[in-house]
């Protein structure tokens, strides 16, 4: 119920201020792939500061990074580096709004794209009555009033929605974007021929499709999400994973669409904006994980299936409802007592998420860090070992639930 103070990090265990130890599975909110201070990361970066930490101009490590970039994303013909995943969906957005010279932005309910103004928005109350169906809300205090007047807010999974709405409002929409994986929210998997419809809805219509990967890419495979259901949007955003732990975030896409940019035409500026020692960690974290043929993709699956499979088990062991919702390495623990969560209203209604944070108060005491909504990372530094050590704790934590307990 306080705060965690972290003092530092070694593989999969994090250590805090009071001396305690914990298995993570927290990974700074999904960028820690290799786990706390890999060796190659941290050597890549050391010797990058030797070399200089920021330049103000071009230098090798960006056009190394990009090569990777290419090779691996399925869309990225073109890319261009940002600090953070809320700067590469502005620069997105603005992408789409110069290339198809229209100003609307449909996203969904529950999707998150960072904390600017013009993007965080939630479905309005008289979401599903008449015209205003559609209209926003702001999240947070100090929104600008104005800020949602381009913005339109979906319901996921929901073909007939995205069709209704560009059949409306198609000569006015720049963009559609999306997580493709709805992870923070239940790890929402899109319906069977979900993203196929959308993209050929936007490609009927004159419509960027942009796919947030700021949680997917280079999580779930080397080419993200898009790679995994074979879907390849117009625009993507990239984040966490790509720099294993380091501020880096990544705008790629279609060439006739980046370019605007490299034309000067679309404005992308920024101090920091592919700096010498992200990029240096990028690369690195990128090598690692395609080395023998993505054989760390292999270990962290095998390793979540033996983690999920002895959760279940242990949930079942002491009468606890309970389901696991998982893509690839990264899963959500939901306490419900239905037997499938696919949307995000049924996320909203029927997951008990007090329970979940009981849950995971009570693995934090017994030395398991995991984020108190239930969203799991694992990655290449876990081992067997800890998934032993997790699921032993998993079973008090169970136990206590059982028994009545809270924090």
């Amino acid at each position: 119920p306080a705060p965690l103070y972290a003092e530092r990090g070694a593989g999969a265990r994090l250590f805090d201020v009071d001396g305690n130890e914990f298995i993570d599975y927290c990974m700074a909110y999904g960028p820690l792939i290799h786990g706390h201070a890999p060796p190659a990361i941290a050597k890549a970066i050391q010797e990058q500061v030797l070399r200089g930490t920021t330049f103000g101009t071009q230098h090798r490590g960006e056009l190394e990074l990009a090569r990777r970039l290419t090779t691996h994303v399925p869309c990225a013909e073109l890319v261009c580096f940002v600090n953070s995943g809320t700067e590469a969906v502005l620069v997105a957005l603005r992408l789409a709004r110069a290339y198809t010279g229209k100003p609307k932005i449909v996203r969904f309910e529950g999707h998150y794209h960072g904390w600017a103004d013009p993007i965080l928005a939630a479905a309005g109350e008289t979401a599903g009555t008449g015209g205003a169906r559609w209209k926003p809300r702001a999240v947070t205090g100090g929104q600008s009033r104005s800020a949602h007047e381009d913005v339109l807010v979906l319901p996921w999974n929901d073909p007939e929605a995205v069709e209704q709405v560009l059949k409306r409002y198609g000569d006015e929409i720049a963009a559609v974007i999306m997580e493709p994986v709805l992870c923070n929210n239940g790890c929402l998997r899109p319906l069977p021929g979900y993203l196929e419809h959308v993209q050929d809805l936007c490609r009927r219509h004159g419509v960027v499709l942009i796919f947030d990967e700021v949680i997917t890419g280079f999580r779930l495979s080397l080419g993200g999400a898009q790679q995994l259901f074979g879907v390849t949007p117009y625009l993507c955003v990239l984040g966490k994973a790509i720099a294993g732990g380091l501020p880096l975030s990544a705008v790629g896409g279609r060439r006739e669409i980046m370019r605007l940019i490299a034309e000067g035409r679309v404005n992308h500026m920024g101090t920091l904006n592919g700096n010498p020692v992200v990029t240096a960690a990028a690369t690195a974290t990128i090598d690692l994980l395609a080395q023998d043929g993505g054989a760390a993709y292999r270990r962290m699956n095998a390793l979540t299936d033996q983690l999920t499979e002895g959760l279940t088990r242990l949930a079942r062991k002491h009468g606890i409802p309970f389901l696991i919702n998982r893509v690839g390495p990264v899963f959500h623990t939901l306490f419900t007592e239905r037997s499938e969560i696919r949307h995000y209203g049924d996320f909203v209604r029927y997951v008990d998420g007090a329970r979940c944070v009981q849950f995971c108060h009570a693995l934090f005491r017994n030395g398991v860090f995991v984020r108190p909504s239930g969203l799991w990372y694992v990655s290449t530094a876990h081992t067997p070992q800890d998934v032993e050590q997790t699921l032993a704790a998993a079973d008090q934590a169970f136990a206590s639930l059982a028994q009545g307990n809270t924090i």
